[in-house]
């Protein structure tokens, strides 16, 4: 029923990650259930006609999914905001819909046996005039991190925390190091140890950490369960001093949270070190037409019981379909010297976009029965404000590889599919094929012999900064003159 170090099968191009609904009935006195999720980036694209609520409509799904499961409490890995200030406008909706969710008269199961956790006092759900029955806690990411204003140093979550809708933690005040007190609950005789670390620059904190200044506080006595939540760089080929390498963290840690990378990877996989586990929940919203965002979205239901966790994961439905793909004009029956090449070129794009249109069309419905039978009935939904606005405006986006050919405007292109596509101005994305390692090996190998001769400098007149002098101050047209007084 619970695991500590099993794993589930998973398939890098769709995960498996199909878990019986009997998993997701209400949690038992002694199991802490927390919905884990990341990147929410609310108020990302605003503005747009089309995409303007999806930020939103995806986090409140996510809320409404806790509520639905019975959550003890919500973990938030990071960049629930977009932008560092976000708008007025988008402060008011999210605002909104953390008040209509978290508020409510029924208790909270769970202790908290540390002190000064969060940047406003106690958790909001412990104060004496709000009546809070979902806590949520989060950590602040690289979009919302602390930035000054005047003398102070504020994040968005400092207002959402002042407010008392979100236990805002993870913050480093100290430039020259990082420690990190956990904090500790306890529901029934399950207690769990969660360790918070926003966002902060990769390259200082990868130094920090080389040379020992990031400190873990543990609890003195007692078996605990350790979560540690952070918003960084994984290593995934960003270069060694770029990132947060698995084998920094502690080994007594149980399991990582990772925010920052929008990848759904949320199936727990085992790290490098072997003792604890990682979980990358991803994006709740695609901000990037990247082959990552186009795996599909999850939320994770964790489960901890003692000292084994479970991570049921639910799919989201209140999410814009993304489907991509590659093509090479090279190869087609194309020729770039027809004066007619564009309006054919056109006419081929517009056909393999027409196969993702309908592609992703039919795995929608395909999606949205998946999740039905995984526990998130869309049909369910009808208490949510925000929801997706034309959800089958979807989102293409086609890779050209356009080598001896020349590109097309992408904006008049789009409008082609009108009504039918979300990112109308990016469905398709150029690029060039890459040189082949014998041609760059060549070049290389040319410029090498061209500077094997040394090169012999000019023969210059020997000249010291006397004549220097005399040549630029006594010549007659550069003389100093005296100006007579008037």
């Amino acid at each position: 029923f619970f695991y500590s170090v099993s794993l589930w099968p998973y398939s890098e191009a769709s995960p498996d990650l199909t878990m019986s609904i009997e998993a997701l009935d209400p949690p038992s006195k002694h199991t802490l259930r927390i919905l884990v999720a990341t990147d929410n980036h609310l108020g990302y694209l605003e503005r747009d006609a089309i995409r303007g609520l999806d930020s939103f409509a995806a986090f409140e799904e996510v809320l409404y999914l806790a509520k639905k499961y019975k959550s003890d409490m919500v973990l938030l890995a990071g960049d629930l905001f977009h932008d560092n200030k976000p708008t007025r406008r988008t402060l008011h909706k999210t605002m909104e819909i953390i008040k209509r969710y978290t508020m409510g008269p029924d208790p909270v199961q769970i202790q908290i046996l540390s002190e000064n956790n969060f940047e406003h006092g106690d958790a909001n759900y412990l104060q004496e005039f709000y009546s809070v029955d979902l806590p949520i806690f989060s950590i602040h990411g690289n979009h919302d991190d602390p930035t000054r204003d005047g003398n102070d140093l504020l994040a968005s979550l400092d207002i959402l925390s002042v407010s008392h809708l979100v236990n805002y933690f993870g913050r480093q005040e100290i430039v020259d190091k990082v420690e990190i007190a956990p904090i500790l609950f306890k529901k029934g005789d399950t207690q769990v140890a969660l360790y918070g670390m926003g966002s902060l620059r990769d390259e200082r904190l990868n130094r920090m950490w080389q040379r020992k200044k990031v400190r873990f506080q543990r609890p003195s006595e007692g078996e605990w369960f350790n979560i540690f939540v952070l918003h960084q760089n994984r290593d995934l080929g960003r270069g060694s001093k770029n990132c947060v390498h698995e084998t920094m963290i502690p080994e007594w840690m149980d399991l990582i949270v990772w925010g920052h990378e929008h990848e759904c990877l949320i199936q727990p996989s085992e790290s490098v070190v072997g003792t604890f586990r990682i979980t990358q929940p991803g994006s709740s919203v695609a901000t990037s037409l990247s082959a990552g965002e186009s795996i599909r979205k999850h939320v994770g239901v964790l489960d901890v019981r003692h000292n084994q966790f479970r991570l049921t994961a639910v799919p989201l439905v209140q999410v814009r379909s993304f489907m991509m793909g590659e093509v090479s004009l090279n190869g087609q029956d194309l020729d770039p010297e027809d004066p007619k090449i564009d309006d054919q070129v056109t006419q081929f794009l517009e056909n393999e976009v027409e196969v993702l249109i309908h592609e992703v069309k039919e795995k929608r419905q395909e999606l949205l029965l998946d999740a039905k039978e995984q526990g998130n009935n869309y049909k369910e939904q009808t208490d949510l404000k925000y929801k997706l606005k034309n959800p089958d405006d979807i989102l293409v986006r086609l890779r050209v590889e356009h080598s001896g050919f020349t590109t097309l405007n992408n904006q008049r292109f789009g409008a082609r599919f009108v009504g039918r596509v979300a990112n109308l101005s990016g469905i398709l994305l150029f690029h060039r094929k890459k040189e082949t390692s014998d041609i760059t090996y060549a070049r290389k190998k040319r410029a090498m012999q061209a500077i094997e001769k040394p090169i012999v400098p000019d023969d210059h007149k020997e000249m010291n900064i006397e004549d220097l002098v005399m040549e630029n101050l006594d010549m007659s047209d550069k003389k100093l003159e005296m100006l007579d007084e008037y």
